[in-house]
């Protein structure tokens, strides 16, 4: 190779370089994008009108100020190319060719009439107090304190102790809406697992929010007697039926009888000491049932080898952010294994879900 050419290869590495550095810083205005279309309503408006719509018509239907188609334009660009609204051509007799906008299946899991709508989730995660504290990160990492978490770092309050303050009880109503919102995605992944809760006659969700699973749960198998245990003031003045109940407690110190113990997205909140005492106490409240009683978790299950790139990243993703907001984490397999098995537990079997995560059941 003569100098010039290892000279243009080494420029196009830079380059390339480059690119890949500033994809990455700039990562935040895609997000910041997708969240000012949420707020919006953009795919809202959409369905509603039944058809796509032009910049205009949705400029209109917004209500944005009419200074603003320009702006309007750039940002569905953005979110065009990033697979969240389709572009066609439409005319009205007359006028000139315009280009419209139509939904995407990522855009669907964005209107709220929808029963799978994802736009709590994406209020929580871009929530002003989760990105403001990356800002202190550098003071975080090299302070000598092993418990406290970059939440508690910059704000000086743990992020449980944020949600449960009074005068802060929307924050708390948008955490529970985003985890309700997750729950929605569970009927869907119900149809590939309901063999998992067939001959069961009791359940316990714990850490069940407002019940959006477990009445879920409850719909596809109406004799299987639900239980929801959650802090009191989550589950407080919550509707009981015959067969589903709410209770509140703490699942630290002890967990309602039942067949099947049932820890969907909860594990992951926690360290693997507090994780460990969590399935002690699942495997207490299963112990009279022999070897039909189980415990069910839905939870992410990292694996760098077996995912593809895009999925992995989505999965290290989140176990940042359950390090940075509440000292969890996420998972790979041998680290699932050697908790399973310090709890007490003989057996397990991990079978993919939800499309990103993974339901474990454990057998005494």
């Amino acid at each position: 190779m003569g100098l010039s050419s290892m000279k243009g290869s080494e420029e196009s590495e830079a380059y390339d370089a480059q690119i890949h550095l500033y994809k990455h810083v700039y990562n935040f205005v895609s997000s910041m994008a997708l969240k000012s279309a949420m707020e919006l309503g953009i795919a809202d408006a959409i369905h509603s009108h039944g058809k796509a719509m032009t910049l205009s018509e949705l400029s209109s239907a917004l209500k944005l100020h009419p200074s603003k188609l320009g702006v309007l334009h750039r940002f569905m660009r953005l979110l065009t190319h990033n697979g969240f609204f389709t572009k066609t051509s439409t005319q009205k007799e007359g006028a000139e060719e315009e280009i419209a906008y139509a939904l995407t299946p990522p855009s669907m899991l964005l209107v709220r009439s929808k029963p799978t709508c994802l736009a709590p989730i994406v209020k929580g995660a871009l929530h002003a107090s989760s990105l403001d504290m990356w800002h202190s990160s550098k003071k975080w990492l090299t302070e000598d304190s092993k418990e406290l978490t970059l939440y508690e770092s910059a704000t000086g309050e743990s992020f449980w102790d944020f949600l449960n303050k009074t005068t802060e009880s929307d924050t708390l109503t948008m955490f529970q809406d985003a985890m309700a919102a997750d729950s929605a995605m569970f009927d869907l992944a119900l149809q590939e697992c309901k063999h998992v809760f067939q001959g069961l006659s009791s359940l316990v969700d714990v850490g069940g929010g407002t019940g959006g699973v477990a009445r879920l749960i409850h719909q596809a198998f109406p004799h299987l007697k639900c239980t929801v245990l959650d802090q009191p003031q989550v589950v407080a003045n919550l509707p009981s039926s015959e067969n589903l109940n709410f209770v509140g407690g703490d699942m630290f110190k002890s967990i309602p009888s039942a067949d099947a113990v049932l820890l969907k997205w909860v594990l992951h909140d926690w360290n693997d000491e507090l994780s460990l005492k969590i399935l002690k106490n699942c495997k207490e409240a299963i112990r009279g049932k022999g070897k039909e009683g189980k415990v069910i978790i839905i939870d992410i299950v990292i694996d760098e080898t077996g995912d593809d790139s895009k999925l992995t990243e989505l999965k290290l993703d989140y176990d940042l952010v359950m390090l940075t907001m509440f000292n969890g984490k996420e998972r790979e397999k041998k680290e699932w294994e050697k908790l399973i098995y310090h709890a007490g537990f003989s057996s397990y079997k991990i079978t993919p879900i939800c499309g990103f995560k993974s339901l474990i059941e454990l057998y005494p």
